[in-house]
């Protein structure tokens, strides 16, 4: 078996029966990563010489019978998250040599978990972006097919676990940046409830927004990272103090008489491509099989979204650049990317003397209505479920001369974050032999009934086991 091939779970059961042990499969990642990933792209950083150390270390627990989740599980970090004497840039010049003292809260509780991290995956700078073009560094390409995007800002940590390069990545979610690039490359996406998982050592886009989740091969890969890297953090004061079930042992229970709205502003929308709705109606038929019943619900304020996201994340966003002045942190102002200054600018502008009321404050007002709408609809059913995106993965460079149709593309992805609540990408199928996405989105802090009804939706479908042919 090609070791690039397992998920998580396979990894971990072959590791404890002694077929490989922590140094090969690790070694496969790093001759993975320098096979494949000229033609891909998503390695800003490859940790190789600490990589190696952290197996040789993983094998001599496995040998002493320590049993941690992911002890010798190679996965990869987005390059937001500070890692400890290994290089983070946020995809961002300004920062290209910066070497963090420290790990993020999530990277620590993936280590004391036993995972080795291998490298750090290209991104959109700053996380601005959807496609993973806006990287300093330049573009990530869609391992389904090199002359499309695989999504962004995540756009790295998707192409590598969709190639195999790690078992599996974190990622962060401040408008679609988990879920749209799993649905771009067929992976498995979670972003949990905002203060599900804990911020800290994450560099900054939009606060109030910013949610840190990871993308998986499997539900029960993504369930089992899920566990570790949730709960309250004494570092991060948005993190919640609410307890984290052991999401695992929802996998498998049945899912009849769960009730599972459908958002008739969603599927009503503009633009949506015809093959696209098809998918999402044969995966409703297969929940409707298991026992599901399907509710039409509305969410009324749909329309106000993403008019109401673009002022308050730039606004948030300006606030958040302002450190980056080249006298604390990187080179002076002038490195900053093309999106970045868009939407400094943007921000400034919502934010500034006479505007504030009129645009910032305004938008506040409607993020509560959207947060209420989906509050009225959880009242009723269980989940939603809506496309992830109302296309599949579109060309490099078809949308980078308008930043507009780009950010309006979000439609079915950003009121989640508007509202706080999880969402979960699923691998639904494919269109034209490109993946399409399916979002599974919940009430705040159950994060176990998504997993508990992608789970049953995955074992009769098995997209996952679609690979890339590269």
């Amino acid at each position: 078996m090609d070791l690039s091939d397992l998920t998580i779970k396979e990894a971990r059961e072959k590791l404890h029966k002694k077929e490989f042990s922590a140094a090969e499969l690790v070694q496969a990642s790093l001759e993975r990563i320098t096979a494949i990933d000229p033609q891909i792209h998503a390695f800003l950083t490859v940790a190789q010489k600490e990589a190696t150390k952290a197996a040789q270390d993983a094998d001599q627990l496995i040998a002493q019978g320590v049993n941690k989740p992911l002890l010798g599980i190679p996965v990869a970090a987005k390059d937001l998250y500070s890692t400890q004497n290994i290089r983070t840039t946020a995809g961002a010049k300004i920062i290209e040599h910066y070497i963090p003292p420290y790990d993020a809260t999530a990277v620590c509780r993936l280590k004391e978990a036993g995972a080795i991290v291998i490298g750090k995956t290209n991104e959109d700078a700053w996380g601005h972006g959807s496609s993973g073009e806006n990287s300093d560094y330049g573009p990530t390409k869609n391992p389904y097919d090199l002359t499309r995007v695989p999504g962004g800002s995540s756009s790295g940590s998707a192409a590598a676990v969709a190639t195999g390069m790690c078992l599996a990545a974190t990622g962060t979610d401040t408008g679609s940046s988990i879920r749209l690039p799993a649905a771009f490359c067929n992976l498995v996406g979670i972003k949990p409830t905002y203060g599900r998982v804990p911020r800290y050592g994450i560099i900054a886009m939009a606060s109030s927004f910013d949610t840190i989740g990871h993308l998986t091969k499997t539900v029960y890969d993504n369930a089992l990272v899920c566990e570790i890297t949730s709960g309250k953090d004494p570092y991060d004061g948005t993190s919640a103090d609410v307890p984290v079930p052991k999401y695992t042992s929802w996998l498998g229970r049945p899912i009849r008489g769960m009730k599972i709205g459908l958002p008739k502003e969603y599927f009503d929308a503009n633009g949506m491509d015809g093959n696209i709705r098809r998918v999402i109606e044969t995966a409703t038929e297969v929940l409707k099989n298991l026992g599901a019943e399907i509710v039409d619900v509305s969410l009324p304020h749909t329309k106000y979204a993403m008019a109401c996201y673009y002022v308050l994340v730039p606004s948030e966003i300006s606030s958040n650049l302002a450190r980056f002045d080249g006298i604390r942190y990187g080179y002076t102002r002038e490195t900053f990317g093309q999106e970045a200054k868009r939407r400094i600018m943007i921000g400034t502008y919502a934010l500034s003397a006479g505007y504030y009321d009129a645009y910032y404050l305004k938008a506040a007002k409607v993020r509560t209505l959207i947060k209420k709408d989906f509050d009225d609809a959880f009242s009723n059913v269980d989940v939603l479920i809506v496309p992830s995106f109302p296309s599949t993965p579109f060309a490099i460079g078809e949308k980078t001369t308008d930043p507009l149709s780009m950010y309006l593309s979000d439609i079915f992805m950003c009121p989640v974050n508007l509202a706080g609540v999880p969402a979960i990408n699923m691998p639904a199928g494919f269109v034209d032999g490109l993946p399409v996405g399916m979002q599974i989105i919940g009430s705040q802090f159950a994060e176990e009934k998504l997993y508990k009804i992608a789970y049953a939706y995955e074992h009769e479908t098995e997209w996952y086991k679609i690979k890339p042919n590269l």
